[in-house]
């Protein structure tokens, strides 16, 4: 594992999707020194009035405007949105070094819009791994990608000037960097992020169902309950677009996840608590990997070895 930090000039930033990510962004490139300009492009007429009045962005213009503008373009608008738009940015960019990279969890579909785009060296994929379950400009947080990883897809296809400003960029907020292929990526990301999200809105429609009948059944619900259904807050319009693109592997992800519940129920079923508590104990080995993971600095790591 190599480490280094790369040095980086403030540039005028175009943000595309001033929400969680987006406006967080806003605030750190900016409390940082990376940013000395961000121009904020959003479609929702409320998420642009808040940023303006909030402070997150210095100006909101059309998409063209804000590209045309701009030395780095980051989207981090809904996955589907990235990729509808990534070509056409793209295309505005010949003839410049502007560099763009898109902050989405998905990363197959999005690089297979421009795998053979002509300037696919403008391009970076980045998918840091940071979020909360809020959504919408209110929702930004300054420092929330301190001591967090970023995981760059297909580097090998970005160009060398684009590689050091967006993992410059990465390192001045805080983040250690990994290189991995775009289909592991994918893989990886359906066990670890997007299947936890499954579950818990599959928790909370349950609860919702069964509360029509037994009113008092929330009351009961303690610390547990309340961080396993956190997830359920999750803005729809930003899971479900993720949920498709990653449909393959998430559905098989989704498939072993349904063979465990199974397994739980036909040990209840046949009143087995040895193989309950079997199945349990397994599943404690979980902690262990958890404590090595969270005593892991990633602040100034810049790991260049893919983590396939």
């Amino acid at each position: 594992m190599n480490t280094e930090r790369i040095a980086i000039v403030s540039k005028t930033t175009c943000i595309l999707g001033i929400g969680l990510i987006g406006g967080s962004l806003a605030l750190s490139l900016r409390n940082k020194g990376f940013a000395r300009q961000i121009i904020g492009v959003d479609s929702s007429k409320e998420h642009r009035n808040l940023a303006l009045l909030h402070g997150l962005v210095d100006q909101i213009l059309e998409l063209d405007q804000a590209i045309d503008q701009s030395d780095v373009i980051l989207l981090c608008a809904p996955v589907s949105v990235n990729s509808r738009l990534l070509p056409h940015i793209l295309d505005r960019v010949k003839g410049t070094s502007k560099v763009v990279a898109d902050m989405g969890s998905t990363k197959a579909d999005i690089i297979g819009t421009v795998k053979n785009h002509p300037l696919r060296g403008r391009y970076v994929a980045v998918h840091p791994m940071a979020g909360t379950e809020y959504s919408g400009p209110l929702a930004a947080k300054d420092k929330l990608f301190d001591n967090k990883l970023a995981i760059i897809c297909d580097s090998q296809n970005s160009d060398e000037d684009a590689m050091n400003l967006i993992s410059g960029m990465l390192t001045t907020l805080g983040m250690g960097i990994s290189l991995m292929n775009s289909a592991e990526h994918d893989i990886h990301v359906a066990y670890v992020s997007h299947l936890s999200h499954i579950s818990s809105f599959a928790l909370a429609l349950s609860v919702l169902d069964k509360e029509k009948d037994e009113k008092n059944i929330l009351s009961l619900a303690a610390g547990g309950f309340e961080s396993t259904v956190r997830l359920a807050k999750s803005n729809s319009a930003t899971w479900a677009p993720i949920f498709l693109q990653n449909a393959k592997p998430l559905l098989e992800v989704i498939d072993n996840y349904i063979e465990k519940v199974m397994l739980f129920r036909q040990y209840i079923m046949m009143n087995d608590p040895d193989s309950l508590l079997d199945l349990m104990k397994e599943a404690n080995k979980i902690e262990k990997i958890l404590d090595q993971n969270k005593h892991k600095s990633t602040t100034t790591a810049y790991i260049v070895s893919p983590l396939n």
